[in-house]
């Protein structure tokens, strides 16, 4: 194997921007399984099948997953404004690697905004802005109908971010299992 070709397949992202990636996608999964859970049965209804305790533990876990989310999406692209992303892996076709990069584009788009339009819903709706424990600042005044589109918004937005996901998902696996190239080795972890 040439030097450029050994150079290539040892192209990762930095050990950092690794990590966030994949504790970023752990985050994100739980937000959307709280988010799909509270629009499924609403307040009332998990208050009837949880009681109130549970009910409050999902929205405040909730709100503080998408805190989180924001937080390290902000690092995150620190981080990649900072370290870059490594080359195209060679077995990618130029149309494959645009996809992934809209993909990710898309991602660190709606993984920002999301959260963003959460935390105003939520504000706007007059509710508490949790993170863990702490009531965090709203970032906009009391307006029901503004709250209700922005939970709008918010929802289409998760919705957008389910279907990249697993077309995220679908496509590592791809590369993973039957492929076997090297594309997953540049975001794995060991």
């Amino acid at each position: 194997m040439s030097d450029v070709a050994v150079a290539r397949s040892e192209a990762r992202y930095a050990f950092a921007q690794r990590v966030l990636h994949w504790l970023i996608a752990v985050l994100v999964l739980g937000a959307l399984a709280g988010g799909a859970t509270i629009w499924a049965f609403g307040f009332e209804g998990l208050n009837q099948r949880l009681g109130l305790d549970a009910t409050n533990a999902i929205y405040k876990y909730h709100k503080t997953a998408g805190v989180l989310v924001l937080g390290l999406m902000v690092l995150r692209l620190a981080l990649r404004l900072a370290f870059g992303a490594p080359a195209p892996a060679p077995s990618l076709s130029p149309a494959v690697w645009g996809v992934a990069r809209a993909t990710h584009l898309a991602f660190y788009a709606l993984l920002i905004v999301m959260p963003v339009l959460g935390w105003a819903a939520t504000a706007a709706g007059g509710f508490p802005v949790q993170f863990f424990d702490a009531n965090l600042p709203p970032l906009i005044g009391e307006n029901e109908a503004l709250s209700e589109t922005l939970f709008y918004l918010h929802g289409v937005v998760g919705a957008a971010i389910a279907v990249l996901a697993l077309a995220h998902i679908a496509g590592a696996l791809r590369h993973w299992l039957v492929l076997k190239d090297e594309v997953m080795r540049r975001i794995a972890l060991p």
